[in-house]
């Protein structure tokens, strides 16, 4: 007891020194959040040593010393499987990290000298980097915050399009022959229930994101939990909000509606309000390039989950009493993942792309004075650039290994610098290739632009 509040008066301090941050690295399932926080773990223990680092400044000019991991805060949280995820990088062959299953977090203490005037080195100061990993299909549930079970029925029903219509058959098929007024039957719910969440998962492996609720698609310790099965009820909408409302506590949808209910009361606040509400600073990453390699349902779909998802989140400035009471997100970025896996002259495509996808939220945080930086990075890097000889011209290229083991050097097709037209998605002139871990000869650990997320981030605290 003695011990933790020691630690909570350590923090308390540190937060009031400004010499503590909290990172919320944010991504939907598959954006690469996984080996974005080794990567970035992986640069910080190794800088000023094998981690090239010329965008950070501070490593820039020699004043990063390292970084060193040291005991989490929460002990009852897991411990994020750095170690795990670099073995998985260094197998023979290399294979990406296993995705997020849970709830994990990790501690840096990142140490540096400070810049006194006239640029001379004064004493070494040491910031504290608070990290916390979860799955991304969790991050969905966030914006069930904003509904009750009707507008998110009515929501589930605008959402999906004709192929995730197709993939659900069998559950519309099911959940259509129900009527809201029916005696509500247990058995007869959890057996729809699963279809819908059969639904989900065929979704997510079609490469869709807007899938709620998250849970459904990794449901933890609540596998087979009566607040699991719920479903939207096709057919119900606002107009018949009082009519629904006056049906009996055992009907169809007043129990689909007290289960949505308890859901959202007690796994989604919980959620938001343990980890999301208690962190300074933001990275969302997007696999936007993943997205336009699947097809216009699912680049629309990627478009409605983001766009709705960043209305979750609290941003403003912050001043020393938020700092302490009320953190909230005082800067952000917003990355393109996956940034190795086209030649480079079409990264600032990429990025042009990312920030079209996001104009809407990007226009209300610009507003609200909120500093964000759109960029595009690869937390390992696993191609090189190439330039190849087409018909005596030189051509951009990109060499690399394939999932299946396969050297190849191709070049993947031009990125649209907006939001593509119809006629993009009808020639399909984007073909992605996904790439497996590159092999390491040396402790580095090569990337794309790891570097200038980390100054936008912590820069300005390493001074």
């Amino acid at each position: 007891m003695r011990r933790h509040l020691t630690q909570e008066l350590h923090n308390f301090i540190e937060r009031g020194r400004d010499r503590q941050l909290r990172l919320a690295v944010t991504g939907l399932s598959r954006a690469g959040k996984t080996a974005f926080l080794t990567s970035l773990v992986h640069q910080l223990r190794h800088a000023g040593l094998e981690a090239r680092l010329d965008l950070l400044r501070a490593a820039r000019e020699g004043r990063l010393l390292g970084a060193q991991r040291v005991a989490q805060p929460d002990l009852g949280v897991p411990r994020f499987p750095y170690d795990a995820a670099m073995a998985s990088l260094d197998g023979t062959p290399p294979h990406w990290p296993a995705p997020t299953r849970g709830i994990s977090e990790l501690r840096l203490t990142i140490k540096h000298r400070t810049r006194r005037a006239r640029g001379l080195l004064g004493d070494t100061a040491t910031l504290t980097l608070d990290l916390i990993d979860y799955p991304g299909e969790w991050l969905l549930d966030l914006p069930l915050l904003e509904h009750d079970f009707l507008s998110w029925s009515e929501a589930q029903q605008t959402a999906m399009g004709s192929e995730r219509k197709r993939l659900a058959a069998t559950w519309l098929s099911a959940a259509e022959a129900l009527a809201p007024d029916d005696e509500a039957d247990e058995s007869q719910l959890a057996e729809i229930a699963g279809h819908y969440a059969d639904a989900l998962r065929a979704s997510r492996e079609a490469g869709f994101a807007d899938l709620q609720p998250g849970r459904f698609l990794l449901p933890g310790d609540l596998e087979d939990a009566p607040v699991l099965q719920f479903f939207p009820l096709p057919g119900v909408n606002e107009a018949n909000r009082a009519e629904l409302d006056a049906l009996p506590e055992t009907s169809v949808y007043k129990t689909l509606a007290r289960r949505f209910d308890h859901y959202r009361r007690h796994v989604v606040k919980p959620f938001y309000r343990d980890h999301f509400r208690r962190f300074d600073r933001q990275i969302v990453l997007v696999d936007v390039l993943g997205a336009l390699n699947a097809g216009p349902e699912r680049f629309e779909d990627l478009s409605r989950a983001l766009s709705t998802l960043m209305r979750s989140f609290d941003y403003g400035k912050r001043s020393l009493m938020s700092r302490l009471f009320s953190p909230r997100i005082d800067r952000l970025a917003i990355a393109a993942t996956k940034a190795d896996h086209v030649t480079p002259e079409q990264h600032p495509n990429v990025v042009a792309l990312l920030e079209s996808l996001l104009a809407e939220p990007l226009k209300d945080l610009r507003y609200a004075d909120v500093p964000v930086k759109a960029l595009s990075l690869a937390a390992v890097r696993a191609t090189e650039p190439r330039e190849v000889d087409n018909d005596g011209q030189r051509r951009a290229a990109l060499r690399g290994t394939t999932l299946d083991g396969e050297d190849v050097l191709l070049f993947p097709g031009d990125v649209p610098p907006r939001l593509p037209e119809r006629d993009f998605w009808a020639r399909q002139g984007f073909d992605f290739t996904a790439f497996r871990p590159p092999l390491r000869n040396t402790p580095e650990l090569p990337h794309v632009r790891m570097d200038a997320a980390l100054d936008w981030l912590i820069g300005d605290k390493l001074k």
